[in-house]
């Protein structure tokens, strides 16, 4: 019996979603456009990187012509390889939005068919009787924000008057989410679960998808720094996922990083924290010796989206790609002969692009292992397929949304 190794670039979007203009993103392109920089020099940074993206283990594994496939156009500057190994192609999503939990859910197996709730983006973002009632059952003086807004921002220009007042800093975005900034020690890590948790249950009947935590440390603006506890609290899944059904059937699901809050604990037999791309890489290479025959192994590696992608850092977004990338040969040394990786995206997050919010993007997906031949795949219609050929490959039932592409 084999393993299985599934890795989620967070945003990591190649463009070319035929639905983009619905969501105001025809022409974003995660991939191409930091390629583009890239080639031009405007995402060199002394120290940091220079020169075109250099990818080239993702290249070997069909990346370019993932990217050619999914727009129309290989990315600027990058050399095409002299061969190909495993299985690639682009995935297109079914669900509606482009939040973390659609996409995640229906890499699962499990597309999201219904809408989701947002807040509106003019005016305060949340209904008054909803905080009223918040107020009521915690006992807060207020809160601070009540609008959409960029994390770092928002917690830099509020920080100072919410250890002042002790008024939580609560905001939203373009996702189905609502954020709450609170600082770790003035305010207290633990209250600020607790008041994550009131919130969950009061934000059920609005549908909304996420209530995020996001504790902070630092005394003034240009020194507040967001910190690894952060904790998400999401709605389950609608349906059981690839996770509930492995798990009925007695295999391991070992999740990694954020995995766990973006399945809402359903569905895992171990979850291990990090912070960081590169802790969770550490993570992610240690674990993989616990991993059973059988078992699952699923990484979301976050800090492409949440450090680079929704900050608009282009430069940072491109180290973080070269470092993931030479990542790869450490993890194909750990595979045994029947293993199966693959590395995707949830959606996109193009840093050249307007605003602070994902983008809606195709996304790559790139599969390999000792077993595994060399062949394109197409373009998928759903993410599901990526379930169902871990399904397929782990030798459980198929789920009923997508088809395997072994």
């Amino acid at each position: 019996m084999a393993r299985a190794f599934l890795f989620v670039l967070d945003s990591f979007g190649v463009g070319g979603a035929p639905d983009a203009a619905i969501y105001g993103d025809e022409g974003a392109d995660t991939l191409g456009h930091i390629a583009e920089f890239c080639a031009a020099g405007a995402a060199d940074r002394p120290g940091l990187r220079q020169g075109p993206l250099n990818l080239p283990n993702m290249s070997a594994l069909g990346l370019l012509e993932i990217a050619r496939m999914a727009n129309g156009a290989y990315p600027a500057g990058m050399p095409l390889p002299q061969k190909l190994f495993g299985l690639y192609g682009t995935a297109t999503e079914k669900s509606r939005g482009k939040d973390t939990p659609s996409g995640h859910w229906e890499i699962a197996g499990v597309p999201v068919s219904f809408d989701w709730g947002y807040f509106p983006r003019e005016g305060e973002a949340f209904p008054a009787q909803l905080i009223e009632t918040m107020l009521a059952r915690t006992g807060l003086p207020g809160i601070l924000g009540n609008c959409h807004a960029s994390g770092t921002e928002i917690i830099d220009r509020l920080g100072e008057d919410h250890i002042r007042t002790g008024k939580p800093i609560c905001y939203t975005s373009s996702d189905s989410v609502f954020q709450v900034a609170a600082h770790e020690t003035h305010f207290g890590l633990g209250r600020l679960y607790a008041l994550c948790e009131i919130l969950r249950e009061l934000l059920d009947p609005l549908n909304i998808g996420r209530v995020i935590a996001r504790p902070f440390t630092g005394e003034r603006p240009g020194g507040f720094q967001r910190t690894g506890n952060r904790r998400d609290y999401a709605v389950p899944p609608p349906e059981p996922t690839l996770l509930d059904r492995l798990k009925s059937a007695g295999r391991g699901i070992h999740a990694v990083g954020k995995i766990g809050d973006i399945f809402a604990h359903q569905g895992t037999t171990r979850e291990l924290k990090a912070s960081g791309n590169a802790a969770l890489m550490a993570t992610t290479l240690a674990a993989m010796a616990d991993v059973a025959e059988g078992d699952l192994l699923f990484t979301n590696f976050v800090d492409f989206d949440m450090e680079y992608g929704h900050r608009r850092d282009v430069a940072g977004y491109a180290a973080a790609l070269e470092r993931f990338d030479m990542f790869l040969p450490d993890v194909y040394r750990r595979l045994a002969p029947d293993d199966l990786v693959i590395l995707t995206a949830d959606h996109g997050c193009d840093p050249t692009w307007r605003g602070t919010d994902h983008t809606r993007e195709r996304v790559p997906v790139m599969a390999f292992g000792p077993s595994i031949g060399s062949r394109t795949i197409g373009i998928r219609e759903t993410f599901a397929d990526i379930g169902e050929t871990i399904a397929a490959h782990l030798g459980i039932e198929p789920g009923r949304h997508g088809r395997s592409f072994l």
